[in-house]
């Protein structure tokens, strides 16, 4: 595979052009972080390029060999997920209501606190906030 060929295979594989630079291959606009490969003093690189400096992460004698490494990390997607053990998905269904409770108890402390008021008095709706938990 060559760079022209790796392209191609990146475009019709669905990885936008964003994601990536690649030597002579026409582009459209990139994100800040991307990949890149380049040739340099006749050996291939492949790294990251990330706030004006490019990292090189591999070198390779063959333009074959870095077009297939970068290819693979571009369209890798990662091992399947694992489903829940039954254990996990209660935990999941049922652990909600105490993280919206926290997450009300929360709330109502910064906007008492944003209002200068002591979270301990009571709120419009009548009750109280609670002190966060210890720990």
């Amino acid at each position: 595979m060559d760079r022209f060929e790796l392209c191609r295979a990146l475009r019709s594989a669905g990885v936008p052009e964003a994601y990536y630079e690649i030597q002579d291959c026409p582009h459209g606009p990139r994100t800040t972080a991307r990949y890149f490969l380049e040739e340099r003093d006749g050996r291939w690189v492949v790294g990251v390029h990330e706030r004006g400096t490019r990292e090189v992460w591999e070198r390779f004698t063959h333009e074959d060999q870095a077009c297939r490494w970068l290819h693979d990390r571009l369209t890798d997607e990662g091992p399947p997920p694992v489903p829940p053990t039954p254990g996990e998905t209660d935990q999941l269904l049922h652990g909600g209501e105490g993280i919206q409770r926290r997450a009300r108890e929360a709330l109502d402390r910064a906007l008492a606190e944003a209002r200068g008021q002591n979270p301990e008095e009571p709120r419009p709706d009548g009750g109280r906030a609670q002190p966060p938990p210890e720990g």
